[in-house]
This record gives structure tokens, sequence and C-alpha cells, in this order.
């Protein structure tokens, strides 16, 4: 059946044989979701161009950027074993509440996760949850006097569920827009989650290249 619907289109990034890079819209499921209203996803999207796509890894529906998928099986199965064994550089990028000190170095979050039961799909910090750590740097601040904002590099060294989310929230810096863990005033700030999947690189399992793909997210911070 052809797409004739705009909304149905898909950002491709990097195509062959064997793999295919994507970039995802925020708001974009990553797999079909329960219910008829959530069957239209990233996953389902590709499959009608390429019917051997098949996911590896996932975003969360509000956040945008590239998704690696395999075309089969056997390279699904190949770049699992990649993500499983952290052989996959990750990076994104976000803007969150507060000023945070701009600095060359990297910082790091070393903070247990674990579901959050009693208020599912959240997340929590926990002592008794998954060790879960987050490289993060400020590349530069907004000091408004009563909405200063920072934009900052993240990297996420093992791969908890809103990772990420919990992970800044932790340390005082929730991302604006979000919808789950942010405060009114800070989903307010932004009209939609801002998080987005900016890097990824990996050795290519059937050529043995190293590939590395980037693209910058649809959102910046003003400067002063």
């Amino acid at each position: 059946m052809p797409q004739t619907d705009a909304a149905a289109a898909i950002d491709l990034v990097y195509e062959d044989a064997h793999l295919l890079v994507l970039n995802k819209p925020a708001g974009l499921l990553c797999v079909p979701g329960r219910g008829e209203d959530k069957q239209d996803c990233l996953s389902a999207r590709a499959m009608r161009q390429w019917p051997d796509a098949l996911i590896v890894h996932r975003l969360d529906m509000a956040t945008s950027g590239l998704v690696l998928m395999a075309r089969g099986a056997a390279m699904q199965r190949a770049l699992g074993d990649a993500f499983a064994e952290r052989r996959v550089h990750k990076r994104y990028e976000a803007i969150v509440d507060g000023a945070m000190p701009v600095k060359d170095e990297w910082s790091v979050i070393d903070t247990p996760l674990m579901a959050d039961w009693p208020r599912r799909p959240l997340q929590k910090v926990d002592p008794a949850g998954k060790p879960s750590i987050t490289r993060w740097r400020a590349m530069h601040s907004s000091p408004a006097a009563n909405a200063a904002a920072t934009h900052v590099e993240l990297e996420p060294l093992t791969g908890r569920s809103h990772q990420l989310r919990v992970h800044l929230l932790s340390i005082g810096h929730p991302i604006l827009g979000d919808a789950l863990y942010g405060s009114e005033e800070v989903q307010a700030r932004a009209p939609r989650l801002l998080l987005h999947a900016s890097e990824l690189g990996f050795v290519h399992p059937a050529t043995q290249q190293p590939l590395r793909f980037e693209r910058a997210p649809d959102f910046a911070l003003s400067r002063p």
C-alpha cells in the first residue's frame, strides 16, 4: 500500500543491506503500544519500506533522535549484543531547568534506579535499584532571572528506563517539557520534552567498519 500520509514519512540517516539509522521525531513510539490509536510507530513505518527491519533499541516516545534498526534476525542479535556489551557510543542533548556550571570536563551521576511501582511507568532513585551511570557536560547556559536553563550533553553508560530524565531530576535539573518528571512550571517552559539522541557510534557487525552518525536537535537554547 503506497504511503500517502506525510505523517508516515521517515527521516532516513543511513541505509545498507544490514542496518538502518533513522531520526525519530518526538511524539512517535518506537514500537506499537496498547490500543488502536498506538499502532503508528517508527518500526511499523520502517517495515512498510524495509520489510526485514527489526528494532534493536528504543527511545522514549517523547524523545527525538537517532534510532538503529537491524535488517534481519542475525543482525538484530549482533547489534543487540553490541548494546548489551556497551560497545555502542550514545550521546544525547537536552535543555534543563536551572544554571549548571559550564566546563570542558565531564561530570558523572552514579545513582541506582528502579521502577516506582505505585506510579508506573515512572522510575525513581533507590539504593536497592540497578546500577545506573550517566556522564554529563554543560555546553552553555542562559541565566535568566526567573527562567535559567542549560544546554547539556549526556552519555548514558547504562541503559535504564528514563535514566537521563531521572538522573537530571535527581541533581535538581529536570529536562524542560518533561510531562512525567517535571513540575507544572518545567512542563510549561517547552512544547515537548527537550531531549534528543544526537550521536550513535559503533563497529558495523558485517563489514567491521567504524560508523558514527550525528543529527542535531530541532531545539536550541538562546545564548545571552
